[in-house]
Order: C-alpha cells, then sequence, then structure tokens
C-alpha cells in the first residue's frame, strides 16, 4: 500500500505523461528505481485511468458533442458527411488497438522489464525525431481509410512498454506528413476508446481480485490525474506548432540513459 503523498506523485507522473510523447510506463519506472517504492495496485491503476479519460472527454467535450450530432445527422440523411468520416476514421484506427490487446496482453506483460523500456524510450524518440522532419502545415486531418488503418497499426504497439501511445500515433501521423496539431488532435480523441476500453479491463480485473480497496486515496489519485492531463492537453495543443517534437526527442534519449544507468548501477 503507497502512502497518500506518493499516490499524488504517481498521479501526477501519469497524467502529465499519458499524453505527452514521452511514455508514461517509463516514468512510473523511476520511483521503483529511484526510492524503492512498492507497486501502487490494481485500483489505484484503475483510478488514475479513469482521470486522464475524464480530462480528455472534459477537453474535447465540443468536439465530441459535434462528431455526436453530426453523425446522427449522416444517419438520418443517410449521406457521408464530415464528422460521420471522422469518426469512421477514428473507429478504424481503433481496430488494430482492441486485436492486439486481445491478442497479445500475456505477451506485453512479459515485456515489461527495463531493458525493454530503455530500448523503446530510446529507438521510438529517434523515429520521432524522424517523423518531426514531415509534419506539414497545411494538412490538419486524416482524410483516407488508408491513413486511418496505419495510425491504427501503429497504436497496435502501444502496449510495449516504453512505446508511449501518444507518441506513436502521433509519429504516425506526422510521417503521413499531418500538421503536428492535426497529428496531435487525432491521437488524444484516439485515446478515448483505448483508455476507456484499459480502465474497463482493468476494473474486471480489480472486481476478481480480492485486495483491500483505499477510496480515499484512489479518488485522490483520479482527480490529480484528471487535472494534470487536462492541462497537460491544453499547454501541449497550444504549443506543439511552436516547439515542435525534438525537445520531446530530446528529453527521451536522455530518459533512456537516465534509465539505463539507474538499472546498470
Amino acid at each position: 500500500m503507497i502512502e497518500h503523498w506518493q499516490a499524488i506523485v504517481l498521479a501526477l507522473i501519469q497524467g502529465l505523461t499519458e499524453f505527452l510523447p514521452i511514455s508514461s510506463s517509463a516514468h512510473l519506472l523511476l520511483p521503483t528505481l529511484l526510492l524503492g517504492w512498492a507497486d501502487q495496485g490494481l485500483a489505484f491503476d484503475v483510478a488514475v485511468h479513469f482521470g486522464t479519460l475524464l480530462a480528455v472527454l472534459l477537453y474535447f467535450r465540443r468536439e465530441l458533442l459535434r462528431l455526436t450530432i453530426g453523425c446522427g445527422h449522416a444517419l438520418e440523411q443517410r449521406q457521408w458527411n464530415d464528422e460521420g468520416r471522422e469518426v469512421l476514421f477514428l473507429a478504424v484506427a481503433t481496430v488494430p488497438a482492441v486485436l492486439s490487446g486481445l491478442l497479445l496482453n500475456n505477451v506485453m506483460d512479459q515485456l515489461r522489464t527495463v531493458p525493454v523500456v530503455i530500448c523503446t524510450t530510446v529507438f521510438f524518440a529517434l523515429l520521432l525525431a524522424i517523423a518531426d522532419r514531415r509534419a506539414s502545415t497545411g494538412v490538419n486531418g486524416v482524410n483516407s481509410l488508408g491513413a486511418a488503418l496505419f495510425i491504427g497499426c501503429a497504436q497496435a504497439i502501444a502496449p510495449v512498454p516504453g512505446t508511449s501511445r501518444s507518441g506513436i500515433t502521433i509519429t504516425a501521423g506526422l510521417l503521413l506528413g499531418l500538421s503536428r496539431e492535426a497529428a496531435a488532435r487525432f491521437s488524444f480523441l484516439l485515446s478515448i476508446p483505448i483508455i476507456a476500453g484499459a480502465a474497463l479491463l482493468k476494473t474486471v480485473d480489480l472486481i476478481e481480485a480480492t485486495e483491500p480497496v483505499a477510496w480515499g486515496q484512489l479518488v485522490l489519485g483520479a482527480s490529480v490525474a484528471a487535472v494534470s492531463a487536462y492541462l497537460c492537453i491544453a499547454l501541449f495543443l497550444a504549443l506543439v506548432e511552436r516547439l515542435g517534437m525534438m525537445p520531446f526527442v530530446v528529453y527521451r534519449l536522455l530518459l533512456g540513459l537516465l534509465l539505463a544507468g539507474l538499472w546498470w548501477s
């Protein structure tokens, strides 16, 4: 069982790293490697996932309402519109990750080791650097099923520890020539069904588990994760075109070196 102040720190890490291309799993290793903290437990993991899900739902609430209404009109008129196509692209991009999660869940658990996280943190940093050079300023959204499927297949390997779900999907979008903001926006919308599905599966596991539940700590963790994730999304989208991806590339490389040094020692 972790302390309340540890819950705050871990929830902050989850909230701040869930939507940045820097890998939340790599960062959650740091308290263990540096300070010897115990595992936060399944219940806390569920809570912070629900916190980050709440953040992205709140931030994109107007966008989600627009897509819902537009889809309703498309179904009513039996004719495609922009909102209907966008929802279709998001659905197509979600399928590979669902299949990957169902088929390879146990394999991914076996890959959850420090050496794997170090390698993926560095490798996908370099891939992000390459993709950032292809970023466009004029392509403001996914516009084909092929592009959606490409981003979806990239997301399917996100469960590999150290990869970063947002990082790999933004990288895929940039490789297709999307603008940085468009790639990030599609990545964040695409996270909604994935985070919701992961939280639901973890909730089922939690119901079947027998560990005691500290409800106050769970509410605290979910709240901190939600607030920090919301602020993170807002700041990232506001600054991404100006900053580019190179600060995150450098950060990932330094993080990989730090993890390597800690693991070696």
